[in-house]
């Protein structure tokens, strides 16, 4: 689905699956800049939305999802996964509910295969679930925002900032009063700074929680039973996961960044040395230069120098060894 705001002066495409907005609107360090300074706001009108309602809705979800959401208070954001049999991470929704409705925003193009899940659990609980991305868009002020939010607007208050359903028709209107628009690319260099997870970028096949810090934010252990229930409380009880996230400063040098999904090494071993792990997103950032997140086998020694494709790197712990 293209963003009307891909016509707005300066709008470069994002590609990929996030193909739809904008990457950068000309000025990719004054975007993050702004953003970082509270200012602006993000066009993620390409996520999905799906909206629970009903009696049951967060009953019915508590039994799904990974998160504690029986007794989710109006208007509290949370986020939460649905896991494969095995533990394997499947969805990630960032959710919130009005009192009568259960929003929730996901990876672009993911929602269909959610919906999916979510119909074939219905039994006899009393909830509809619906495919909502073709009325709401998802827009992101940043924290420290003072931009208007308008009245009836449904509104996700996290520590990074609101995310805002818009109604899609109003997407062009509101981008006039609340500008200046920033790109995804911005975005995403603050989430890594942050050393916040992505579906499909920090996750593969058989990425489970704890490998990414999720434990906590995502998954509350304390909660009944869910699909992959046993294999979050084994690992959180007898084990460690095989891999874990890190938190990469690249050498400023070099020209390219090192690409999603380039291989890890150590430096010692020289460029034919083992893999160790893979890079999972790098960006550009205005004060740390070129950084990104990785995930590397757990056991690797947190002093290790590291080889990023042909870029050395420092690794900063984000999951604990």
């Amino acid at each position: 689905m293209k963003s009307p705001l891909l016509s707005l002066p300066g709008a470069v495409p994002a590609e990929g699956v996030d193909e739809g907005v904008a990457a950068h609107y000309g000025d990719l360090f004054r975007e993050q800049r702004a953003l970082a300074g509270g200012t602006g706001f993000v066009d993620l009108s390409h996520r999905g939305v799906v909206s629970v309602t009903g009696d049951d809705r967060l009953s019915w979800l508590h039994l799904l999802l990974t998160q504690h959401v029986s007794d989710l208070p109006t208007g509290q954001a949370t986020e939460a996964l649905i896991l494969s049999a095995h533990g394997h991470i499947e969805h990630a929704l960032y959710l919130v509910d009005d009192g009568t409705t259960v929003w929730a925003h996901v990876e672009p193009g993911t929602q269909d295969a959610l919906i999916a899940y979510l119909e074939s659990m219905k039994f006899f609980y009393r909830v509809d679930v619906a495919d909502r991305t073709g009325e709401f868009a998802i827009v992101h002020l940043p924290a420290g925002s003072i931009a208007e939010v308008p009245d009836g607007v449904v509104v996700r208050e996290t520590p990074y900032g609101r995310d805002l359903f818009l109604p899609r028709a109003d997407l062009e209107s509101y981008a006039e009063k609340s500008g200046p628009a920033v790109g995804l690319l911005a975005y995403e260099a603050l989430r890594v700074e942050h050393h916040r997870p992505r579906l499909g970028f920090e996750t593969d096949h058989r990425t489970i929680p704890h490998e990414l810090g999720w434990i906590g934010t995502a998954v509350h252990l304390q909660k009944g039973c869910y699909r992959g229930q046993e294999t979050v409380a084994r690992v959180q009880n007898l084990g460690k996961p095989p891999r874990r996230l890190v938190f990469l400063h690249l050498d400023g040098s070099e020209v390219h960044l090192p690409p999603a999904g380039a291989d890890i090494r150590l430096a010692d071993e020289g460029p034919d040395g083992r893999k160790i792990g893979f890079v999972t997103t790098s960006v550009r950032h205005h004060e740390l230069g070129p950084v990104a997140l990785a995930l590397v086998k757990r056991n690797i020694p947190l002093d290790a120098r590291l080889m990023a494709d042909s870029t050395a790197a420092a690794q900063e712990v984000v999951v604990e060894p």
